[in-house]
């Protein structure tokens, strides 16, 4: 009988506070940039909004440049945007993303056991 195994991982970029990035959090960016809010981003992803802003808080720490930007008040509520260096830090992980999963597979058909 031959089994036909596969290597799974997870990949996450860590800073001074732990994670900095990870497929979620990224996922979140992409959001808010597609949404302009992190209330409508959360809800899109069925998380609170104090779960999404206290990861939106953390990223923004852990960077040199803030990922995303809030802007408070006016008639039509505040919003959020995504910044260049947050665009920057999506593009940088989804390029290792993509290079993590050709590794895995590449290692998956390697497996004799």
């Amino acid at each position: 009988m031959c089994v036909n195994y596969r290597l799974h991982g997870r990949l996450w970029i860590e800073g001074e506070e732990g994670t900095f990035l990870g497929y979620g959090r990224v996922v979140l960016l992409e959001r808010i940039r597609d949404h302009g809010s992190i209330s409508a981003a959360a809800r899109s992803m069925e998380m609170s909004y104090r779960h999404a802003w206290k990861l939106v808080d953390s990223m923004n720490r852990q960077s040199l440049h803030p990922l995303v930007e809030k802007s408070t008040g006016g008639r039509s509520g505040g919003g959020a945007r995504l910044t260049k260096a947050g665009q920057e830090a999506i593009d940088c992980f989804w390029s290792a993303y993509g290079d993590f999963k050709e590794f895995l597979n590449q290692r998956s058909r390697k497996l004799d056991l």
